[in-house]
């Protein structure tokens, strides 16, 4: 039951903060492209191969904490179920190559940053 506790405040907690980055992306970008989901996937991503390392990896901490932050907070924080909404919403708003874009970079990114993070962290 604690664990459920961990993933259900980290959840709130990267909710919170993919909305927050997501808006200060688009305040920069404008919204004719997803720009703020992609972000958001992309730095997720990153943190979570250098959060994998360090808790699963290295320090071996409690089930708790990695519910908290792995399930919880990045997962609320990324947004695979937001980016293919946007994705069919390019396709169907007529713009396919748009959307194939969004597909290519969201997936190779977000895969690239993932492993980085791992790289990264396995280095120190």
């Amino acid at each position: 039951m604690s664990q459920l506790v961990f993933i259900a405040a980290g959840g709130a907690l990267g909710a919170v903060m993919r909305f927050g980055v997501s808006n200060a992306v688009h305040a920069v970008t404008g919204r004719d492209f997803p720009y703020g989901t992609l972000t958001v996937n992309i730095l997720g991503s990153l943190l979570m191969g250098a959060l994998y390392v360090l808790l699963v990896e290295r320090l071996i901490e409690t089930v708790e904490w990695r519910a908290f932050l792995l399930v919880g907070v990045l997962g609320a924080f990324t947004t695979f179920s937001t980016f293919s909404m946007e994705t069919v919403a390019l396709i169907e708003g007529g713009e396919p190559l748009r959307a194939l874009l969004n597909m290519l970079l969201s997936v190779t990114v977000c895969v690239l940053a993932t492993w980085l993070g791992v790289l990264a962290v396995r280095q120190l």
